[in-house]
């Protein structure tokens, strides 16, 4: 009787912060929808949307997102070809082929790498990547995209690894001992056994560092120029998140408005990768 009472109380507590979090979650949808649809509404979807133009601040103001929505796109997609399969090899690497003493080298300095907060991520790409893109490329000013992309990569690099090395150690070290038993070589085993067996992992672990890559404001602010430009990897540009950041300070009336409209879309943008990659990564085909 005791039991039963406490495996009762124990599961009505995980069903309460279960209800907790998602609440907070329709809480946020909710008053993000109420703040940003005015200002869609005054301006116009298409405009708003697929407007090439944002001057906020003008004389006669423009509210149009379309390059930060573009802006935002190749940052997250570049950052994914360059730091997903860096993030995926080094996960084998650590899991499947270094020594001990390697690998415990290299999990701290993941781990530390996790750790480090954004603004030194931005500091540190202001003061080296930038400079050395713009001596590199012979071009008057380094802060861009590509150097966003760049940041970003890094970025995602720690929840990429950790959490795929952790997949890959939890795969059966039956499944790999039959592997080599029927004549498949290490490396044949570890990625045509282990990384299947592993795929549901890894592909969460790819789902939390584009999560970051899209949320991430600090550090895209301080490397990629922060003006409302149309894509261009030397060019300065300005993400949905910096877009927010640098102006709802000082912000007022439509204008402010209109970035909780921008901040709705970020929302419902970062919901739809999400959504997509769960869906492409993680969903099995079904007969």
């Amino acid at each position: 009787m005791k039991h039963n009472l406490t495996e009762t109380l124990v599961h009505g507590v995980f069903l309460l912060l279960g209800l907790v979090t998602v609440g907070c979650v329709l809480l946020i949808t909710v008053y993000l929808v109420i703040s940003g649809i005015p200002a869609i509404r005054e301006i116009g979807v298409i405009d708003f949307l697929f407007g090439p133009t944002w001057a906020s601040t003008a004389a006669e103001p423009k509210f149009g997102i379309l390059p930060f929505i573009l802006t935002s796109i190749y940052g997250t997609a570049g950052a994914i070809v360059l730091g997903v399969p860096i993030g995926f090899l080094t996960a084998v690497y650590l899991a499947k082929m270094a020594p001990k003493s390697v690998k415990s080298f290299m999990g701290q300095a993941v781990s530390m790498l996790a750790g480090i907060p954004s603004v030194v991520y931005g500091l540190a790409g202001m003061m080296v990547l930038v400079p050395g893109i713009r001596k590199l490329f012979h071009i008057p000013d380094g802060s861009g995209l590509l150097a966003a992309i760049v940041v970003l990569a890094v970025m995602i690099l720690p929840s990429i690894i950790k959490m795929s090395v952790t997949a890959l150690e939890a795969v059966p070290k039956e499944y790999e001992d039959a592997s080599l038993a029927l004549g498949a070589t290490p490396e044949e085993t570890w990625f045509r056994v282990s990384v299947p067996a592993a795929k549901s992992g890894i592909a969460a672990a790819v789902v939390l560092g584009v999560g970051r890559a899209i949320g991430e404001a600090m550090a895209v602010m301080m490397v990629a120029g922060n003006v409302a430009n149309m894509p261009s990897l030397f060019q300065s540009v300005k993400f949905l998140t910096t877009a927010v950041a640098s102006e709802m300070s000082y912000s007022s009336g439509l204008q402010r408005q209109a970035l909780f409209s921008i901040a709705l879309v970020l929302f419902l943008f970062i919901m739809f990768i999400n959504a997509a990659l769960n869906f492409f990564l993680k969903g099995e085909k079904r007969p």
